[in-house]
């Protein structure tokens, strides 16, 4: 008897489910269509992302083999191209690389190109202040101690990347503009961090030996 019952409820579910798919069985097809085409799409995607990233990394080779050769121009117009159509994580990249090119021919040229690094929200901090610290270095002869600390006073604050290197070149254009306190200031500033590297902290030792006493620490 409980066969004869199992054989009712198996017909049962049999025809519940055949009316189930005479009904949606378009859906279910169409969803499983969509899942198979977006599966499709962005295994593509993927594909299409490594592709340029391995040829904007080529290109990016080709162009620092030409800065090795001393072939400034044709370097600044490759990084200039990658720049401007490589994927993201070249772009920044390849734009500090031409400003470096840049600089061996116009250096208002190269700041400019740094400055727009610097202030581009869509760069990561790190990089933006790379570009700083390398306009500040392009400038130094030139510029006033205020414009020094304008540019990179924010990267010499603790925990920031560059905030060494961005400290010494403060000492070195307070020094530079005559301006004692300053130095010292920026001076002990490195002393005073314990990540700062040897070879720096020396170089900072030895120009605080050279401060007038009223302003040694």
């Amino acid at each position: 008897m409980s066969e004869l019952f199992d054989e009712v409820d198996e017909e049962v579910r049999r025809e519940q489910l055949k009316k189930l798919w005479e009904r949606y069985s378009f859906v279910i097809i169409g969803a499983i269509v969509l899942i198979i085409g977006g599966v499709a799409a962005f295994r593509g995607y993927q594909y299409l992302e490594t592709k340029k990233a391995q040829e904007a990394g080529a290109a990016f080779e080709a162009a620092s083999t030409l800065s090795d050769d001393n072939k400034s121009a044709e370097a600044e117009a490759a990084f200039n191209k990658i720049a401007a159509e490589a994927p993201a994580g070249y772009r920044t990249l390849a734009k500090l690389r031409a400003a470096a090119e840049a600089a061996k021919r116009d250096s208002a040229a190269a700041v400019k190109i740094y400055d727009d690094i610097a202030n581009d929200s869509s760069v990561a901090v790190a990089e933006q202040d790379l570009a700083k610290l390398r306009a500040a270095g392009l400038l130094m002869e030139s510029s006033s101690f205020a414009d020094m600390l304008k540019r990179l006073e924010p990267v010499a604050a603790a925990g920031r990347t560059y905030r060494h290197t961005a400290r010494e070149l403060l000492a070195l254009s307070a020094w530079r503009n005559n301006d004692m306190a300053a130095a010292r200031q920026w001076l002990d500033a490195i002393s005073a961090d314990a990540q700062t590297p040897p070879s720096l902290r020396n170089r900072a030792e030895a120009l605080q030996a050279l401060l007038p006493p009223a302003a040694k620490s």
